[in-house]
C-alpha cells in the first residue's frame, strides 16, 4: 500500500473516534493527517509527510481553540436558571420570619425559606430568586 492510504487510514479512524468524543479537537488532527496524505501523494517523503501532518494538525487546533467553537461557555449556574429549574420565579407565602428565615410547604414538602439580600422580612407572597439544596432563597 501507498503512504497515502496509511495516512487516509489513519485519519478515518480519528474522525471516527472523533464522533465518539464529542469535540471537533480529534478533527482537526484528522486534517492534519490528511495534508500527510496530500504531502506523501506529491512524493513528500516521510519526514516531510509527518511535518506536515503535525504542522497542519497543531495550527488547526490552536485556530479551533481561538474559535468561538472552542472557547468554554459562560454557562449560568443552575441554582439561579430557571431554564434548569422549574421553582425560579414560582411565588410561595411565608406566614412568618424568624431572623430573616421561615419554613414553608411548598409543592406538598417543607422547605428552609431565607431572604434575598436587600430585601425586608415581612409576612406575605415571596418570588424564589434561588435554589440551595433544599433552601429556596426569595424576594418580593
Amino acid at each position: 500500500m501507498a503512504d497515502w492510504s496509511f495516512w487516509l487510514m489513519a485519519a478515518g479512524v480519528t474522525v471516527i473516534l472523533e464522533l465518539f468524543s464529542g469535540t471537533f479537537y480529534l478533527l482537526m488532527i484528522a486534517i492534519g493527517l490528511v495534508s500527510g496524505a496530500l504531502a506523501a501523494a506529491l512524493g513528500f517523503g516521510m519526514a516531510l509527510q509527518t511535518l506536515f501532518a503535525a504542522v497542519v494538525g497543531i495550527g488547526a487546533t490552536v485556530l479551533l481553540r481561538r474559535s468561538r467553537f472552542g472557547k468554554l461557555v459562560n454557562r449560568t449556574r443552575a441554582e439561579h436558571d430557571p431554564n434548569v429549574n422549574m421553582d425560579i420565579g414560582q411565588t410561595v407565602h411565608v406566614p412568618v420570619w424568624h431572623d430573616g428565615a421561615a419554613r414553608v410547604m411548598y409543592r406538598g414538602a417543607l422547605w428552609d425559606v431565607e431572604l434575598a439580600p436587600g430585601t425586608t422580612a415581612a409576612p406575605g407572597q415571596y418570588k424564589i430568586r434561588e435554589v440551595r439544596g433544599s433552601r429556596l432563597i426569595v424576594a418580593a
